[in-house]
């Protein structure tokens, strides 16, 4: 039985999670409570990781789909979510439901 592999690639962040510092951005708190859930409720059937621009290059370079976007694009199109390698959303951070969808059936 293998994992789906939900990672999300950030755009540059004051802190891991973005949850920092005198002005906090509520989508960014949703994010890191989707993170939580998904990798606390859904373990067994989710591999979920975040990667953020300028602190996780290597994450970056090792997804040719993520740093073709980026070379094309820019960092615009931060950030960037892909599931099993492939890119679902960019420029915008996916809903609970649109990653539940990616869940393997067969788990």
């Amino acid at each position: 039985m293998s994992k789906t592999k939900i990672q999300i690639f950030d755009p540059p962040m004051c802190c891991s999670t973005g949850i920092c510092g005198p002005t906090i951005d509520p989508v960014l708190i949703q994010v890191n409570e989707m993170v939580q859930k998904l990798k606390k409720e859904y373990a067994d059937q989710v591999e979920m990781e975040r990667h953020m621009f300028g602190q996780s290059i290597a994450a970056f370079q090792s997804s040719p789909p993520v740093t073709e976007l980026i070379k094309n694009q820019g960092a615009k199109v931060l950030p960037i979510t892909t599931v099993d390698g492939r890119i679902i959303k960019s420029g915008g951070y996916p809903s609970m439901a649109e990653l539940l969808v990616y869940l393997k059936k067969d788990s």
